[in-house]
């Protein structure tokens, strides 16, 4: 398979997506910012964890 038909099977995968996709509704950005959300305040809460962990070693 050379770049152009990578290239043209690229894009025919991507219109396919772009076709079955659906912009979501209010409840469910709500919910997916939610879950967003949640996320990051775990890994800044392990992060901080681990920095304070550190300090307090002395690494």
């Amino acid at each position: 398979m050379n770049v152009q038909e990578s290239f043209n099977k690229f894009i025919k995968d991507s219109k396919r997506v772009l076709k079955v996709s659906r912009k979501p509704d209010a409840q469910e950005y709500k919910e997916l910012a939610k879950v967003v959300s949640i996320g990051v305040l775990i890994v800044g809460v392990i992060g901080f964890v681990i920095v304070l962990l550190g300090a307090l070693v002395g690494i």
